[in-house]
C-alpha cells in the first residue's frame, strides 16, 4: 500500500512538473512571437527608411541630369558660335 501511495505521489509530482514545463513553454512561445512582431516592425521601419533614401537619391539624380543636359546645351551653343566665327573669318579672308 505504501509503495502504491509513493508511486501515486511520484506520478503527481511528475504531472505537476510537466504542467509547469508546459506553462513555461507557452510563455516562451508568446515571448518569441512578440519578439518576432517587434523584429517585423523594425524590418518595416528599415524598409521605409531605405525607400525614403532611395526616393531622395532619385530626385537628386534627376536634378543632376537636368543640370548636365542644360550644361551640354550651353556647350553646344558655344560650339555653334565658334563654328560661325570660324566661317565668318574664312569668308572674310576670302573676301580680302
Amino acid at each position: 500500500m505504501k509503495k502504491l501511495e509513493r508511486k501515486l505521489k511520484e506520478n503527481k509530482l511528475k504531472e505537476e512538473k510537466e504542467a509547469q514545463d508546459l506553462e513555461n513553454y507557452q510563455l516562451e512561445n508568446e515571448a518569441l512571437r512578440s519578439g518576432q512582431s517587434a523584429n517585423l516592425a523594425v524590418v518595416r521601419q528599415n524598409a521605409d527608411t531605405a525607400l525614403q533614401n532611395l526616393l531622395a537619391v532619385i530626385t537628386s539624380s534627376r536634378s543632376s541630369i537636368k543640370q548636365l543636359l542644360s550644361g551640354a546645351e550651353s556647350l553646344q551653343l558655344v560650339a555653334d558660335l565658334l563654328k560661325s566665327i570660324d566661317r565668318v573669318s574664312e569668308v572674310s579672308d576670302d573676301g580680302q
